[in-house]
């Protein structure tokens, strides 16, 4: 199961997998997490140790960020309006996961 908590103070939503995927497989994993409604994916970026995923959520860019060497996987607002909506993010990626 994935776990995702807001840290208010970093504007942060941290992603933690039951299973934490490798480097190769991330764009994949990513695809499939940020499949559910109201969510829409922009596009991929991959680096050598760090890949990103751009999406939209209700109109505001986010991105779901993956570094490999830390195993950490966090999703940050694109500008202020994306910023006022990541509890609102939040609750829909809990919700969804939920089912």
């Amino acid at each position: 199961m994935t776990n995702i908590i807001q840290l208010d103070d970093e504007n942060t939503l941290q992603v933690i997998p039951s299973l934490f995927p490798d480097s190769d497989d991330f764009e994949l994993w990513g695809s499939i997490f940020l499949a559910i409604d109201k969510l829409q994916t922009i596009e991929f970026n991959e680096g050598a140790d760090r890949h990103q995923w751009r999406f939209s959520y209700l109109q505001q860019s986010f991105s779901l960020n993956f570094e490999y060497y830390s195993e950490s996987i966090w999703i940050t607002p694109e500008g202020t309006e994306a910023t006022n909506l990541l509890s609102s993010l939040h609750e829909h990626f809990c919700l969804n996961l939920q089912q």
